[in-house]
């Protein structure tokens, strides 16, 4: 059951962190030598690391689209507006 303390934590844990947890995790319950309570446990914390990696990868994506230079190859608008000072 996930409280405020997991939603806390998971949002300044890194993506590589949250990563090799849930690759642990997935790992553990592949095995299967965990009990049914501890198994159930674990795929709720790795649905919630699931969750935050997607988000995660989805704001990195979106800041990769709004740094991408226009196939012109001139900068974004909000940078060709910029002015440097003198």
């Amino acid at each position: 059951m996930n409280n405020g303390n997991d939603d806390t934590e998971l949002a300044v844990i890194s993506f590589e962190k949250a990563l090799r947890e849930l690759e642990t995790i997935v790992t553990s319950l592949e095995r299967g030598d965990v009990s049914l309570d501890d198994a159930i446990a674990a795929f709720e914390r790795g649905t919630a690391l699931k969750a935050h990696c997607q988000k995660r990868l989805e704001e990195a994506r979106e800041k990769v689209e709004q740094i991408k230079l226009p196939e012109d190859g001139s900068p974004p608008a909000e940078a060709s507006s910029f002015s440097p000072e003198t």
